[in-house]
């Protein structure tokens, strides 16, 4: 069985990508350095994986996924549509490199979709990643990430979910799972040394 080969075939440029955020000088559109080496030790690729992959089950964390499920009026709301909700996630730094999850094709338009709830006035929000590579230890951080900027942006009627796209990574299932669980979620977001890394990849956000 041949390996799956990620949409990654190089780095794009800011200028390329799909937005409707006005840029700003040149001068405050560089990446900062990666800041990652400053929050954790060498090793966070491993500690990643143990902190987001292992059982993080906390059965005091908030069930902060379901809270508040409508607006007063949902009706008279404008909707959001995937340019942006790209716009909210692609500036995002990717964890190991000084780059953005645009330019590094992680996160691609034609992979958001907004799927309207039907009778209900809930909406949801599903984001598929694609890893730069199929066995990237820190998919599960990414997905994080985007998870925490979609729900810290977004009203309370939209609900989130982030998956791996499918062929992408070897553990697609595993990663998946985690995401969108809720308690794990909670408990991970609870991490003060997680806490510290999701504000410098979500510090470039414009």
């Amino acid at each position: 069985m041949s390996e799956v080969i990620n949409a990654n075939p190089k780095i794009l440029s800011i200028q390329d990508l799909p937005t409707r955020v006005v840029f700003l000088p040149s001068s405050s559109l560089s990446t900062p350095p990666c800041a990652l080496d400053a929050v954790l030790p060498t090793h966070s690729a491993n500690l990643y994986s143990t902190l987001l992959l292992d059982d993080l089950s906390d059965p005091e964390a908030d069930d902060f996924s379901d809270s508040d499920t409508s607006d007063s009026d949902p009706s008279s709301l404008d909707a959001l549509d995937e340019q942006e909700i790209y716009d909210l996630i692609s500036s995002i730094s990717d964890p190991e490199h000084p780059l953005t999850l645009g330019q590094l094709a992680v996160v691609n338009k034609p992979d958001i979709h907004i799927l309207p709830g039907g009778t209900s006035s809930i909406t949801r929000v599903l984001v598929e990643i694609t890893p730069t590579i199929t066995h990237c230890s820190l998919a599960t951080l990414i997905g994080l990430g985007i998870r925490v900027r979609l729900e810290r942006a977004l009203p309370p009627r939209y609900r989130v979910e982030i998956r791996v796209k499918k062929g992408t990574h070897q553990s697609e299932s595993q990663v998946n799972k985690q995401l969108n669980d809720k308690e794990r979620v909670a408990a991970a977001c609870e991490n003060q040394q997680l806490l510290g890394v999701l504000s410098t990849m979500l510090a470039t956000c414009r």
